[in-house]
């Protein structure tokens, strides 16, 4: 259903060390990158961050999330290690979540800027 997302952020430097970072063990890497924006995919950009002024404020009880698909269990795992190694915040450590599917396997981080991120795979071990 979606083509792509649009996130806004202050400061692009510090941001696309996070996003190449967190990204890369998902198989996601920057595709497009100038003075104003970023553009993150594996063959086409789905999620551009874009350099704002007035982004929208980090607010934990907006129910706001994005769910990266990852292509296996330890792909996650490194996803939220590699996160919180280079300026994200634990929000979820790697696990299955029974609650959502016998084989959701998830990690949660909160990047700098505030947003939250899940890495998930629905591949059995």
């Amino acid at each position: 259903m979606l083509n792509h997302i649009s996130i806004g952020v202050q400061d692009l430097k510090r941001t696309q060390a996070f996003y190449d970072a967190a990204l890369q063990p998902l198989g996601y890497t920057c595709l497009s990158a100038d003075a104003g924006s970023l553009g993150y995919g594996d063959r086409s950009v789905m999620l551009w961050i874009l350099k704002s002024q007035k982004p929208v404020p980090a607010d934990p009880n907006s129910g706001l999330h994005l769910c990266l698909n990852a292509p296996t269990r330890s792909a996650v795992t490194a996803f939220h290690s590699a996160a919180l190694a280079n300026g994200g915040n634990d929000n979820g450590a790697p696990g299955l979540r029974a609650d959502y599917g016998p084989n959701y396997y998830a990690a949660f981080v909160i990047d700098p800027d505030g947003y939250r991120i899940e890495a998930y795979c629905g591949k059995p071990t």
